[in-house]
């Protein structure tokens, strides 16, 4: 009997030892967190690769310009402006090489891509694509481990004008052609006509149907005044942001991550 509990045991032990091995290869996550160096086969685009275990893997804090649009039901070519340039300073970073993964507080997005910060040679690759101007911080809570890192690297890049930077500053829009822009980085003039606060995010509602949006972790990062009462901060005041135009739900709108892409008038 007691011999017939110790085999049962030792089964036990083995399958659920075999379940970890399986879990921690196929999410390239070591035991403790740490990194197994997996090899990255294939560059998506600016922002995203693949592994050498199947997994992709988005780079948390940054976002590079779209090389495919979702037209009706296919993803056709379609590459915004600076969208190759990214893709290909990427690809000369990790294409071929083992990579260090460091996650955040969420481990994969709703498209089922593994998050993380992804180092070689203890260089953060993330952070070399905002520093050399090829991506832009899109810090999104609660994955908010180094924003003042990718902050300080944004202004490095807009002060040197490099990539995307560059000539943005003498091609201000105004929100009525933000549609036609969707993709590409610009800075945009609006007039705000009202504000909605939730627990998760600060909308500012503006004229020709365009938005901006705070993420509630950000607002840390912006005068008290605008939580305290945005209306009162914001309604009727014309203002100047810059960032990638998304669309979403038939609206277009930029995410705003720090106070230096806010001007207000």
């Amino acid at each position: 009997m007691k011999n017939k509990k110790i085999i049962i045991l030792a089964a036990v032990f083995i399958c659920i030892a075999f379940s970890l091995s399986m879990f921690f290869q196929n999410t390239g996550i070591a035991p403790g967190g740490h990194g197994r160096e997996p090899y990255v086969t294939k560059v998506i685009d600016g922002d995203t690769i693949e592994l050498f275990i199947g997994e992709s893997v988005r780079y948390i804090g940054i976002d590079t310009p779209e090389i495919h649009e979702n037209i009706g039901s296919q993803w056709l070519y379609k590459p915004r402006p600076y969208a190759e340039e990214a893709k290909e300073f990427n690809r000369t970073l990790v294409e071929g090489k083992r990579v260090r993964l460091e996650f955040d507080v969420q481990k994969k997005d709703k498209y089922n891509r593994l998050l993380a910060y992804v180092y070689i040679d203890g260089k953060m690759v993330n952070l070399e694509m905002v520093r050399e101007g090829y991506a832009m911080i899109y810090t999104y809570p609660p994955n908010v481990k180094y924003v003042e890192e990718f902050v300080g690297a944004q202004q490095y890049a807009r002060e040197n004008n490099k990539g995307l930077w560059k000539g943005m500053e003498d091609n201000i829009i105004p929100a009525s052609l933000a549609s036609k822009n969707s993709g590409m980085l610009r800075m945009v003039e609006a007039t705000i006509l009202s504000t909605y606060l939730s627990d998760k995010v600060l909308i500012l509602n503006c004229r020709d149907d365009f938005k901006i949006a705070i993420f509630r972790n950000n607002l840390e990062r912006f005068p008290k005044e605008i939580t305290r009462s945005p209306d009162t901060y914001f309604k009727y005041k014309t203002v100047r942001v810059y960032g990638i135009i998304k669309e979403y739900k038939g609206t277009y709108e930029i995410i705003l991550n720090d106070p230096s892409q806010l001007q207000l008038f």
